[in-house]
């Protein structure tokens, strides 16, 4: 039996391969968690719409958005999202950045940038922990309380995706790791390895 992770390759659908040609079309291969996400593709199309719609009233840049994503997910332990949005980061900011935000290291961002990425890995590892001490940091770096909560809302979605994918067996493609700039894929030693390492 062929599998994905830890269950069998879904049966095909139309909304499941539109899910691979989008994946064709941008990254040239179909990625492991668009095969695990053919079980639901109308549902994950909805969760990064939904993403995309907590972030009109305060828009982000790629850059923050990779900050927060791979703050996030270095912090839950996802390998698959930290190498993914790493390499994101770093074409954005410089690997030396990425790969110290992977690392908990965020000395190469402005103060707003690494209040970010503190917010973002304490929402990851203990949302019950956070203070109001935590939302003056954020309000001193800049934000109003719209943006911290968009930006909340945004961490918390991404942390939704990477949890499904790391609960079902979602293994980082080969590719991914292999176009990821060293810095990156050094960093990331947590979380499932790549398929097939």
């Amino acid at each position: 039996m062929s599998e994905i992770g830890f269950l069998a390759v879904p049966a095909m659908s139309e909304e499941a391969q539109s899910l691979f040609d989008e994946d064709m079309a941008d990254v040239g291969y179909v990625m492991n968690v668009s095969r695990l996400w053919a079980y639901q593709p109308l549902t994950v199309k909805a969760l990064f719409d939904l993403m995309r719609q907590c972030l009109r009233p305060s828009p982000l840049s790629l850059r923050q958005r990779g900050i927060l994503v791979t703050a996030c997910a270095s912090a839950l332990g996802d390998s698959y999202c930290s190498i993914s949005w790493g390499a994101k980061l770093a074409k954005e900011a410089g690997g030396t950045a990425a790969s110290g935000v992977l690392n908990g290291d965020d000395e190469g961002l402005s103060p707003a940038e690494r209040a970010m990425a503190t917010w973002a890995r304490k929402v990851a590892r203990n949302p019950n922990a956070t203070t109001s001490a935590d939302i003056e940091e954020l309000r001193g770096a800049g934000f109003d309380d719209n943006q911290i909560f968009a930006i909340t809302v945004f961490v918390a979605l991404r942390l939704a995706f990477s949890t499904v994918n790391d609960a079902l067996g979602a293994t980082p493609d080969p590719e991914l790791f292999a176009a990821a700039p060293d810095e990156v894929a050094a960093a990331v030693t947590y979380g499932r390895p790549p398929a097939g390492a």
